[in-house]
């Protein structure tokens, strides 16, 4: 009987809380903000919080904690 290898790629699970960069919609359920408005902030001019990898639109966790203490309006 031959034995074989799982090959996949297991993806290692790291909460939300703990993530240095959020996906819109990781974002979106942490911060409890619409998608559309996630999408509307990242694109304003001087955004600091936003990163372009690609295709893919990630949310600096960190620093858009701070810009939401900062902000009383969005």
């Amino acid at each position: 009987m031959e034995v074989q290898e799982n090959n996949k790629k297991s993806k290692l699970y790291i909460p939300i809380s703990e993530k240095f960069n959020l996906t819109v919609e990781e974002a979106s359920q942490y911060f409890n903000i619409g998608r559309d408005k996630l999408y509307q902030l990242v694109n304003e001019e001087g955004c600091k919080f936003v990163l372009f990898n690609g295709r893919n639109i990630l949310i600096k966790r960190i620093i858009f904690e701070k810009y939401l203490e900062q902000n009383t309006y969005i």
